[in-house]
């Protein structure tokens, strides 16, 4: 751990705190404005992992596509939503990271037949898309995208049909204190 960053257990201070608030104690909190009078502390879940606005969880189980979706959900997150290609890096970083795993729905799903969307509805956006060459394969019937980690390329996405068990990843707002 670096200078900046504390291990807390976490308060509720509001009346309404967020889903993922409410299931997890433990937080890691990190320097959110690093200097001046309004410092504050970024926070996420104590294992997750903290990159610019939002906590990421790699697991380390497996489920269908189905079942990643519910989980993320059950923890007040979401499966991952990728919009840049820093974020894009940052991910492919965490998974050359222990323990070692391969492969991790994030939350691209085909809604028709060519039609890509987000879990959380931000349009999809090809010039920010990560397909390995060839991929999405044409047809319907898979409709989930994983990612493969550790990646040799930036482009490592790949779509799955949804009963195949992968790890997934998952994302949320950090909170602010």
């Amino acid at each position: 751990m670096n200078r900046s960053t504390a291990v807390v257990p976490f308060c509720h201070s509001s009346d309404q705190p967020s889903a993922l608030q409410q299931q997890f104690s433990e937080w890691e909190c990190g320097s959110a404005v690093p200097q001046g009078p309004d410092r504050g502390w970024m926070c996420c879940p104590k294992g997750w992992r903290r990159f610019q606005g939002s906590c990421y969880f790699l697991s380390t189980d497996t489920m269908n596509c189905a079942e990643s979706a519910e989980n993320c959900t059950g923890m007040g997150s979401q499966l991952v939503v990728i919009t840049s290609q820093a974020e894009q890096v940052f991910l492919i970083e965490q998974g050359t990271q222990r323990p070692s795993r391969d492969l991790f729905y994030i939350g691209l799903f085909e809604d028709d037949m060519g039609q890509w969307q987000w879990v959380d509805k931000t349009p999809y956006n090809e010039t920010a898309a990560f397909w390995r060459e060839g991929e999405p394969s044409p047809g319907h019937t898979e409709n989930c995208t994983i990612m493969h980690l550790p990646a040799w390329t930036h482009n490592n996405w790949n779509d799955v049909l949804p009963t195949t068990k992968h790890h997934r990843i998952c994302e949320a707002a950090a909170i602010f204190v």
